[in-house]
């Protein structure tokens, strides 16, 4: 065979990919683009406009998770296209589900002569959102049974000046009243004395808040199931019950402090929800809500959706989604089973512990529980929000922010201690944090004389 000119190699595998034509123009960002670009043109271009964004690792202020195993990447790699939601086309993925509830409701010590019931959903915001209106439905009963008035009245939710967003919003989306129990100085947390001055007929249950993110600190609910046992023995018709909003706390409590009784060891607490996303360990896009049996889960919030050639009774508000996370969810329980939980949560707690110790001993803060302020000092000129800035030159992301209503003034700092901030990290966190308060103290520039700045640092 005779062979001619003839090139078989196609030239766009030969191309530089910094000298193919979409790096010679700037392509149009809010329409879609004529042509095409290959695959490589098309990696790098996205991958290019995310270089200037922060490193998520650095990232001190999200709860999120920001590691996971090689393993659980590819796993979870492998599953994106699985719908969550398609119960006959994935068996198995549904199995896998009804087995990570299986182990969350045991790890919350639902009662054995019960029969709990719960559900995975996008992350803790849906599942508050599933936990608030599973009240409003259930408190709805009752008070028409009771002979109430619905329409004197909208139905409301008492909460502690620290709760997240997500319960604004159900609130807002679903015409709910917050009945919101103001924090002071001597009250971080949800003031149990005060709680039933909020508590009303059309009260349809307090939420109870194990991880606030504003501080970190935890509802004291074994005493509030206390006084709302009292409440419940005076009003039969009307009573009310706790939901626990343990987003952050639901995957690190029972490991660090198992003998704290918040779960459904007390009687009024009906269901609980958490993130899995964050102290579960997986990357972000899971959460759990379980109620610890089922007549507190109104029937008519459930649906029906075919599952091998039968039913499988459904509760969300998302309703297609990839089922990756929770197979990371599940990954992670038998990966790390008990043991390993206690291993990892008990250095994050250690970590945790010697930041405050080294923080105290800049001599420069003052500490609320996981969060710090600025201890009182006549000379100073800089704030915390200068400081934020000052750790930002070197990647980390430290939020500051004042605290809720009432506590406004107060302007803290809070560093979030996950499963992938290690010892090393922490004393290299330190090594700039020093650095930076001693630049902030010898500096000639212009400060925040405004100790909290309209629109300037952490949105919370």
């Amino acid at each position: 065979m005779l062979y001619g000119k003839h090139n078989h190699e196609a030239e766009e595998y030969l191309e530089p990919v910094f000298g193919a034509p979409s790096e010679q123009h700037d392509l149009p960002k809010y329409r879609l683009p004529k042509h095409s670009l290959s695959p490589r043109e098309a990696d790098r271009l996205v991958r290019d406009e995310l270089l200037d964004e922060g490193n998520s690792r650095l990232n001190l202020a999200t709860f999120c998770q920001t590691y996971m195993e090689p393993e659980a990447v590819e796993l979870m790699k492998d599953t994106l296209a699985k719908n969550a939601i398609d119960k006959s086309e994935y068996p198995r993925t549904a199995e896998i589900e009804n087995r990570c509830v299986n182990i969350i409701a045991n790890l919350w010590h639902a009662p054995d002569d019960e029969h709990f019931t719960g559900t995975s959903t996008i992350g803790s915001s849906e599942a508050c959102m599933l936990g608030g209106l599973a009240m409003k439905f259930a408190w709805r009963k009752r008070a028409q049974a009771a002979g109430l008035d619905l329409n004197a009245h909208r139905p409301n939710l008492v909460i502690s000046a620290g709760y997240q967003v997500c319960w604004e919003k159900f609130c807002v989306y679903w015409d709910v009243d917050m009945h919101v129990v103001p924090m002071d100085e001597q009250h971080m947390a949800l003031d149990v004395n005060h709680v039933l001055d909020y508590v009303d007929e059309y009260t349809i249950g307090i939420v109870g808040i194990m991880g606030i993110t504003y501080t970190g600190q935890y509802d004291d609910l074994a005493a509030l199931d206390k006084v709302v046992t009292h409440y419940n023995h005076q009003h039969p018709k009307l009573p009310v019950y706790i939901h626990v909003d343990a987003a952050s706390g639901g995957f690190y409590t029972p490991f660090i402090e198992p003998q704290l009784i918040w779960d459904f060891r007390l009687a009024n607490v009906v269901s609980i929800n958490a993130s899995g996303h964050k102290y579960g360990l997986v990357y972000p896009g899971v959460g759990w809500v379980v109620w610890r049996d089922r007549q507190f889960l109104p029937p008519e919030l459930v649906f029906k959706v075919s599952y091998l050639g039968g039913e499988l009774p459904t509760m969300a508000i998302n309703f297609s989604h990839s089922a990756a996370q929770l197979i990371g969810q599940y990954y992670n329980f038998i990966r790390f089973g008990m043991g390993g939980y206690r291993e990892i949560q008990t250095k994050t707690h250690d970590v945790a512990r010697y930041l405050a110790a080294a923080l105290d001993k800049v001599g420069e803060f003052k500490m609320i529980n996981n969060g710090h302020q600025l201890a009182p000092r006549e000379d100073r000129e800089w704030t915390l929000y200068d400081l934020s800035d000052r750790l930002l030159m070197n990647g980390w992301q430290v939020p500051t922010y004042p605290l809720p209503a009432n506590l406004e003034q107060q302007v803290i700092q809070r560093i979030v201690v996950r499963a992938d901030f290690g010892m090393n990290m922490a004393h290299d966190f330190m090594d700039d944090l020093t650095k930076a308060v001693h630049d902030l103290n010898h500096a000639h520039i212009v400060y925040h004389h405004d100790a909290a700045p309209k629109k300037y640092g952490f949105t919370h």
